[in-house]
């Protein structure tokens, strides 16, 4: 059998907790349904360490390719224009030893190498755009404008921004909004820019309610240090930037007011201090919260775990072509989650599956307004909210749309050719 070749490209790492759960599964799918992957990622030293062995075996026996390139973070700016070119190499020897039809390009660093391979070979190219990248980077106070140098830079990513748009062979966007907003740019492009909505999807075998029973839970329980009275609103991922703990924190120390034996669980690959930090500067009691390390296999079991599964995530322009990972996973083990307005599709799926609360506004009204709605819907449905994660975000219909795009694109190649 022939298999198509295609080359992906991902910043971020597989080693990372992203690249398990939102590059992985997809390429493991495609590769499943007639695409040979050549999989070029930027992997941080520590995590490629601990986790490259794992992830060999993941796609041993698959027909994927894995470069693993070393990221370097020092210094700012040059250390990405390195990675840049290392990964440009990368996609040179591979295109010169083999009949690429296509490159799909993970969010705009690695489009700036679809731009290039598509002037300089004529490989077409998948913009997956992920967010408002450079928009992110201002909103997240990564980048600070007043500096001439980050001005320089997010000008020169908004103007490739428009370039990735009109000369990608397709756009991936994770929400409906962020679609509506490309297409009022009105980018003067000849052909009808094609945009396909793909939220970020989960791996329902992996976030699975068949894997919970009650001897389950207690054995859990048991490790992480609960009861069964305990009422638990958990928080899953990373830390800072995007995630708004200390309005969370205040949000538990409202229901606490309500809701006895309640406990703040918190599953982060950060570093620990920062959530025990940002608890004792709230004054909630440290009894009260319990923050634990978890790896990939472990995060359904402590979903599980959970009454409620929180989220408040800065809203801001640009995270209206946000879609989180967790929303999905969350849901997908039955959990209603506790989350905030404005941020990319999250109000309207969460509100259209009844499949949990949205917060409008951090203040101490409005979280006693959505704690009261959290208790009415307990106890969840969980069979209902799982079923509902899977009819949204399911990773198979997310793999299916995938290769019909990759299918059309090396068709209508293969064809000029």
């Amino acid at each position: 059998m022939n298999l198509t070749k295609v080359i992906y490209l991902s910043y971020d790492g597989m080693t990372d907790p992203l690249g398990q759960s939102q590059v992985l599964p997809y390429l493991i799918g495609l590769s499943e349904r007639g695409y040979e992957i050549f999989l070029v990622s930027c992997e941080k030293k520590e995590r490629f360490n601990h986790r490259k062995q794992h992830i060999e075996r993941i796609i041993k026996d698959k027909a994927i390719h894995w470069h693993a390139l070393p990221y370097h973070s020092n210094p700012p700016v040059i250390s990405t224009l390195f990675d840049i070119r290392a990964m440009s190499k990368t996609v040179n020897k591979i295109i010169k030893h083999h009949q690429i039809s296509l490159l799909h390009c993970r969010s705009y660093i690695t489009a700036l190498i679809g731009l290039e391979m598509k002037h300089n070979k004529g490989i077409p190219f998948i913009f997956d755009m992920r967010g408002f990248w450079a928009d992110e980077r201002v909103d997240g106070k990564i980048w600070n404008l007043k500096n001439p140098v980050f001005k320089l830079i997010y000008q020169f990513f908004k103007q490739k921004e428009k370039a990735f748009v009109v000369e990608s062979a397709h756009i991936i966007s994770l929400t409906h909004r962020a679609k509506e907003e490309i297409i009022a740019w009105q980018l003067p492009v000849k052909k009808a820019i094609e945009i396909a909505v793909i939220p970020c999807c989960a791996d329902f075998n992996h976030f699975s309610l068949d894997k919970i029973n009650d001897l389950v839970l207690q054995n859990w329980r048991q490790k992480v240090g609960l009861t069964a009275q305990d009422f638990v609103i958990s928080y899953i991922g990373s830390l800072g930037t995007w995630y708004m703990l200390p309005e969370m924190i205040d949000l538990i120390k409202c229901a606490t007011e309500k809701i006895p034996h309640l406990k703040f669980l918190i599953i982060t690959a950060d570093d620990q201090q920062i959530a025990r930090q940002a608890a004792e500067e709230k004054n909630l009691n440290a009894s009260q919260i319990i923050v634990r390390k978890a790896e990939r296999e472990e995060v359904p079991y402590l979903i599980a775990l959970s009454n409620f599964s929180m989220f408040f995530i800065k809203p801001a322009y640009s995270k209206m072509a946000s879609s989180p990972t967790k929303l999905a996973e969350i849901l997908g083990m039955g959990v209603p989650v506790l989350c905030n307005a404005n941020v990319g599709d999250v109000e309207s799926i969460v509100l259209e599956g009844a499949a949990g609360v949205v917060i409008k506004s951090f203040n101490r009204e409005s979280y006693q307004e959505g704690i009261d709605k959290m208790l009415d819907m307990l106890p969840a449905k969980k069979e209902q909210i799982a079923t509902y994660a899977q009819k949204y975000a399911s990773l198979k219909d997310g793999i299916s749309t995938y290769k019909l795009i990759y299918d059309k694109i090396s068709s209508n190649r293969h064809s000029v050719v």
